[in-house]
């Protein structure tokens, strides 16, 4: 009876034995399965993720570009209107300048001039000369 019974033993532990197998396998087909799930949700992720970040690129180009073009127009306004400022005032101070020295140089004529006079004059009174002028 002793071989009878290691009959059962063995036939029960070779039954058992493909049970378990059986589960340890359909838990690797399982996990094998949700690995695949979630690598394709994380592709779908990645994906979205890099369009949403490929459009947002995009649009802050398009931003940086037209901030960049408004600028250089600006600049180039301010520096037209810059010139033109600097090139009327000193056409301004050139005019100014032309008339202030034309001024002074009537001035020193004038001084000179008087100068001149008052010396003859000085001259005249220390040779006791009457005053002509």
């Amino acid at each position: 009876m002793k071989t009878g019974m290691t009959w059962i033993w063995l036939a029960a532990a070779l039954g058992c034995g493909m049970a378990l197998g059986q589960t340890a396998g359909q838990d690797m087909k399982n996990a094998g399965s949700d690995t695949k799930a979630a690598a394709v949700d994380t592709g779908h992720a990645t994906k979205t993720a890099a369009v949403d970040t490929g459009h947002t690129t995009k649009k802050v180009y398009h931003k940086t570009a037209t901030g960049t073009s408004t600028v250089a127009h600006k600049t180039a306004h301010g520096t037209t209107v810059a010139a033109d400022k600097t090139a009327n005032g000193a056409k301004v101070a050139g005019h100014d300048t032309k008339v202030g020295a034309k001024d002074v140089g009537h001035g020193t004529k004038v001084g000179a001039k008087d100068t001149a006079h008052g010396t003859e004059n000085l001259g005249d009174k220390i040779a006791d000369k009457p005053a002509t002028h």
